[in-house]
């Protein structure tokens, strides 16, 4: 840390870093008193340099403390400001002391608050403690409370999560952050500028293919997007690779027999490829009736799958609708090649629209908002598990506000470009919602081994299942070490009312105060009784925000760009019957020009890392030794894994880059 110095006399040096966070400079003035492990302390000094503007946003300043004559180690600081200047408002980062003469021995003082008026705070070394641990009772409930009035519940999608009434002005984007989201969309508004539109519509693929001939990049789905080996893909490692599951019957409302699929099973029966777990099957039934704008009407489709002998998945056919009906054909890859093209796009169309809704905002940047309001208001910031939490919300209530006001206000950009319009989406938020439980959906090994598919030798190639589980797995070894570190003693865990009142919060049902989130590990009368409930909890929750956020998020340029590989929308009559299509078909099915540059803008921005890889933390909050040496070791063990997706990547036949650790964010921000 480097900075200006006060005093050129003194065996203590602090360093007080302020945060980078819109608002967090002050000119008030600011003192601070050091404790020693005996109860002595310095007289209070005025950290202020000669000649210098201190504690600016994302300033470090130094000032040397007088030696006093028997002081000791320091154990605690003293610090307040007053309400002098324009803008007084302060929030500080953290506070380091270095001991002179012992120049590499640094102690940290992480504060992470906005620092009030004439308010006396008292810090502990590496301020992390349970509740029933902490000295400064008073202090803690005070801020608590504050904190609950500041973090209140809204509910802006009827049955959907909750969200944050109003963002703290801490919780906004720093100004080079959304400086770069405001230019990169402006570079792209121009870059569509420069392709130019001749007329509305497209008059062939090949017409929409060359607008990634320019300047916009092109999508890694382009020249593979009608193969029926990519489709098959799509379902292992595309944007939504948690739909795949092992069939063992065929459902009775799935129209297809015997006789239309065994020709394609490899001289297996379909009973014989049943039983050898060679047919799997993705169901979107959570897509049946959805209401939507202007009455529309979305699929919801069925698809079978099946291993052939070269341990390759292959389409085997697609239902776009859940019950059998005359007007309700299944479609075979042997179907005229127009018509099955249009099936699989109309599956992609649902697929897209359950990826929307339900993974990329329903279960990563809303239901996280719940947890991060929810761990606001019940857990303080010198609770370990805050601190632990904390790097996996960073900006995740901005972009939150930002994604509600750009694409999910009505007649945004959901109406405008989603089959669904805002009407459909929100109902399938709510729909999807009251199915996710954190100890079965968000426990990543768990949710993949309820599908069948965990094993290998079952699914041999399942890009999204090897990296996720690997990283999640570090994840939880990471989580493991600290919650035991914090949880060592009989008592710890039924007397940290903090942690308690934050579980029973996230249950408790909306109208009674709460987030309404199912599957929280515990037990229903006494909560968290063991640290393994505790950390599978906290596991889930992170690797949530940071792996699966990852899986679903950052490939949508690739997979959305092109709309005929991964449709937002389909403008046409749904198909009813099985008659030749043509090209034409397939283009009065596409958006217009206009829209189509509407989705290839949101793509490009929606798929840009805006934060450092995971374990990369922006703000740090845990200095406890053993905190610090967790932390050391996740990134070791991120380091490895990283190594060990690259080589995968080598190999494989499609490269699924998205969960190397290295591209991977800490958060749910963009």
């Amino acid at each position: 840390m480097g900075g200006a110095v006060a005093r050129i006399t003194g065996e203590h040096i602090v360093y007080v870093r302020t945060g980078d966070r819109k608002g967090a400079g002050t000119d008030a003035n600011v003192f601070m008193i050091l404790h020693d492990e005996e109860g002595t302390k310095t007289p209070a000094m005025k950290l202020n340099s000669f000649l210098r503007n201190d504690h600016e946003r994302g300033d470090t300043g130094s000032y040397y403390f007088p030696k006093i004559e028997g002081f000791g180690r320091v154990s605690k600081i003293e610090l307040w400001r007053d309400s002098f200047g324009l803008a007084d408002d302060w929030f500080v980062d953290r506070v380091a002391l270095e001991y002179r003469k012992e120049k590499k021995l640094k102690v940290y003082f992480p504060i992470n608050r906005w620092i009030k008026p004439n308010k006396r705070y008292i810090f502990k070394l590496y301020d992390c403690s349970l509740p029933q641990e902490d000295e400064h009772q008073q202090q803690r409930s005070e801020e608590l409370a504050e904190k609950k009035q500041l973090y209140e519940y809204t509910q802006n999608i009827e049955g959907g999560p909750v969200q944050i009434k109003a963002i703290p002005e801490g919780e906004n984007f720093t100004d080079q952050y959304s400086w770069d989201i405001k230019s990169m969309s402006t570079k792209l508004k121009l870059d569509a500028k420069l392709i130019g539109l001749t007329s509305d519509k497209w008059e062939s693929l090949q017409d929409l293919k060359n607008i990634f001939k320019l300047s916009l990049s092109e999508p890694s789905c382009l020249p593979r997007w009608n193969d029926d080996k990519w489709f098959a893909v799509q379902r292992v490692q595309g944007l939504n690779p948690i739909s795949i599951q092992l069939c063992l019957e065929i459902p009775e409302n799935f129209g297809v027999n015997v006789f239309e699929l065994e020709p394609m099973l490899e001289n297996l029966t379909l009973r014989e490829a049943l039983d050898a777990h060679r047919i799997f099957i993705v169901d979107l039934k959570v897509l049946k009736n959805l209401p939507c704008k202007d009455d529309r009407t979305i699929c919801a489709p069925l698809a079978l799958f099946f291993l052939n002998k070269n341990k390759e998945l292959v389409p085997l056919a697609v239902q776009l609708f859940q019950d059998k009906a005359p007007d309700n054909p299944v479609f075979f890859p042997t179907d005229p090649p127009y018509t099955w093209m249009l099936a699989k796009m109309f599956f992609n169309n649902a697929d897209a629209t359950y990826h929307r809704a339900c993974l990329a905002i329903g279960r990563t940047h809303l239901m996280m908002e719940s947890v991060w309001v929810c761990t606001n208001r019940n857990l303080s910031p010198s609770h370990p598990l805050f601190k632990l939490l904390a790097p996996h919300f960073y900006f995740l209530l901005a972009v939150n506000s930002m994604i509600m006001e750009k694409f999910m206000a009505m007649g945004g950009w959901v109406d405008r470009v989603m089959t669904i319009g805002m009407r459909g989406l929100c109902s399938l938020i709510a729909r999807g919602f009251r199915e996710w439980k954190i100890d079965r959906d968000l426990n990543i090994p768990r949710e993949i081994e309820s599908r069948g598919v965990m094993d290998p030798e079952v699914l041999p190639y399942y890009p999204y299942r090897d990296d996720a589980v690997d990283v999640y797995k570090a994840i939880h070894n990471y989580v493991s070490r600290i919650v035991k570190h914090h949880y060592g003693k009989d008592g710890q865990i039924s007397e940290d009312t903090e942690l308690q009142n934050w579980r029973e919060e996230l249950m408790k049902p909306r109208e009674e105060g709460g987030c309404h989130i199912m599957g929280v590990p515990g037990d229903h009368q006494l909560g968290f009784t063991n640290v393994e409930e505790i950390i599978e909890t906290l596991t889930a929750i992170i690797a949530n925000c940071s792996v699966f956020h990852a899986a679903v998020n950052f490939q949508q340029y690739d997979e959305c760009s092109f709309p005929p590989n991964y449709p937002q929308s389909m403008r046409g009559v749904i198909l009813r019957d099985k008659r030749p299509r043509t090209e034409k078909d397939i283009l009065d099915q596409l958006p217009n020009k206009e829209t189509t540059f509407d989705v290839v803008l949101a793509m490009r921005m929606l798929s840009t890392k805006a934060t450092k890889s995971l374990g990369d933390f922006e703000v740090r909050y845990l200095f406890d030794p053993s905190d610090v040496e967790a932390h050391r070791e996740f990134v070791e063990e991120l380091k490895n894994i990283s190594e060990k997706i690259k080589k995968r990547n080598e190999t494989r036949k499609c490269a699924y880059t998205w969960l190397d650790p290295e591209i991977i964010p800490n958060s749910v921000a963009i």
